[in-house]
């Protein structure tokens, strides 16, 4: 062992200059071209992330400057849990994961059918994720119209087959979270439905062909074969899913402002509003860290689930 080791010492030591030169050169051009990637990562993210922490306990409005700070500790948060609007939104963004299985199910039974009983896919492929690549601000702008109370297109159809008083929709508290979670899942089905067409084509085929000797109907077959295998598939977009309903945003500025009377206010525009209109950025701050918090927790509490119900 010891005579191995002097050997392994002695042949390093016998290592041409060349040859160790040109390998401390790839060090140093590999940190040449990660080191942009790296640096931008540091000031933008984790920065941002570590000033967003430090700034939860302390009361600042930043017109003030730094000289304004004010440390409370873990003041902001003691308010979080009395503030009512706050306590709304976290009610809101949990009701809004609901439209995630929805469109997950649509989505699902979407892509099984075009897989395997449609001709055309690639004009379906595009037509269903036409409305995710478009820009959410001109989807917002055609929905609010199609959800006008007196002459949207939606509430006259309902007059036409006998419904005299149809929602109001984004005017009503009662149906505006409904309104938005609807187009939240009318835009998120095609890039679900692609997703799951290449789980479907990575499927062995032999499997079916075995199913088929055995004289599976489709239900079994869907069941059996094509549910436990795309598992795999349903666990990213449900990961993915889940935190990106904790990131809407965009569609509710355009459409209700988080109106009407908080109905639509969920804890990203409540953020924004705290911190850019009301310029509460220690208290905004707060609620940043309790945002990341929850989209931690779910997230690990998902990671630590999968193993019970992800086929790999």
């Amino acid at each position: 062992m010891e005579t191995t080791t002097r050997a392994a010492a002695n042949q390093s030591l016998a290592k041409p200059k060349k040859v160790r030169s040109l390998e401390s050169g790839e060090t140093l051009a590999g940190w040449l071209f990660v080191g942009p990637m790296l640096i931008g990562v540091f000031i933008l993210v984790l920065l941002p992330i570590l000033a967003t922490i430090v700034l939860s306990f302390a009361d600042w409005n930043f017109v003030q400057g730094w000289n304004g700070i004010n440390w409370v500790g873990f003041g902001n948060f003691e308010k979080l849990l009395h503030d009512s609007q706050f306590l709304r939104s976290v009610r809101n963004n949990f009701l809004f994961l609901f439209a995630v299985p929805i469109y997950m199910i649509i989505s699902m039974v979407l892509a099984v059918i075009i897989d395997r009983h449609v001709y055309l896919k690639s004009y379906f492929k595009v037509a269903y994720f036409m409305p995710y690549i478009s820009s959410i601000v001109a989807v917002a702008v055609v929905w609010q119209v199609l959800f006008q109370p007196s002459y949207g297109p939606i509430n006259q159809f309902l007059k036409t087959i006998g419904i005299d008083n149809p929602p109001m929709w984004i005017a009503d508290p009662h149906y505006a979270l409904i309104s938005i979670m609807m187009i939240v899942v009318w835009t998120s089905i095609g890039f679900n439905m692609i997703i799951y067409i290449a789980g479907l084509q990575s499927i062995p085929k032999d499997l079916y062909e075995a199913a088929d000797i055995d004289g599976a109907n489709g239900w079994t077959k869907f069941a059996r074969i094509t549910f436990p295998l795309l598992s795999p598939t349903s666990f990213f977009l449900l990961v993915t899913g889940i935190i990106s309903t904790f990131k809407v945003f965009d569609v509710i500025a355009v459409m209700t402002q988080g109106g009407p009377i908080g109905s639509t206010s969920l804890m990203v525009w409540y953020l924004y509003d705290t911190a850019f209109v009301n310029l509460k950025v220690g208290y905004a701050s707060s609620i940043a860290v309790v945002l990341f918090l929850f989209v931690l927790l779910i997230t690990f509490g998902q990671w630590m689930a999968q193993k019970r119900w992800v086929n790999y």
